[in-house]
């Protein structure tokens, strides 16, 4: 999310979290969004901000000057970074997932993170609007819980309920909502959550 409209429009369908990227090489990058646009958004959205191996000074100033809710990592940042941000905010960590993903390197993060995202690998952060074979999850041993990412649009969103794993948590809905990168599609999400919220998925 990047534009004020646009953010107040996609707040009225009372998603739990709303992402704003905060890495300057995507072009979703928030850049001059004044911070006093996210003073509006109700108290129950976790105002997210998505970062991609930036220092903790850099990351610190904006949960100030943003008052973000949650920080989401894209990058190689260590478990004991990802902890030193937990006494601020909600922290997600994310992986990109292939089928050779070995889910073992996330025991060291047990802990540490609030939840894992697993979005498809690319060699990018995130927003290939590809998805992943969700079956490699049933390799997932750990109770952590996780968002699945990665090419979710109203065609497939319906089979994340076929995602039975214990620790599913929720979903991330982001470029196959979009009409342009940052500029979502407002209907197209809101016939998402209705299928979403009736399957009791985030």
């Amino acid at each position: 999310m990047k534009h004020s409209e646009n953010i107040q429009a996609v707040a009225d369908l009372k998603p739990d979290y709303m992402g704003f990227i905060c890495y300057d090489l995507s072009p979703r990058y928030i850049a001059a969004l004044p911070p006093e646009t996210l003073d509006q958004l109700p108290e129950f959205i976790y105002k997210t901000a998505v970062f991609v191996n930036e220092d903790a000074d850099k990351i610190n100033l904006l949960i100030e000057q943003f008052d973000f809710n949650a920080v989401q990592l894209h990058g190689t940042e260590s478990p004991a970074f990802c902890q030193s941000l937990q006494t601020k905010v909600t922290v997600f960590k994310a992986f990109g997932v292939d089928d050779n993903f070995d889910f073992e390197q996330l025991n060291a993060y047990q802990g540490y993170v609030d939840y894992f995202m697993f979005d498809t690998k690319t060699e990018g952060h995130g927003g290939s609007g590809r998805t992943f074979n969700w079956s490699i999850l049933n390799n997932y041993r750990l109770d952590t819980p996780f968002f699945v990412c990665g090419g979710l649009s109203l065609e497939n969103i319906d089979q994340v309920k076929q995602i039975k794993h214990p620790a599913f948590y929720g979903v991330d809905l982001n470029s196959r909502f979009e009409t342009q990168p940052g500029l979502k599609d407002v209907e197209k999400l809101h016939n998402a959550f209705h299928i979403l919220r009736e399957n009791d998925i985030q």
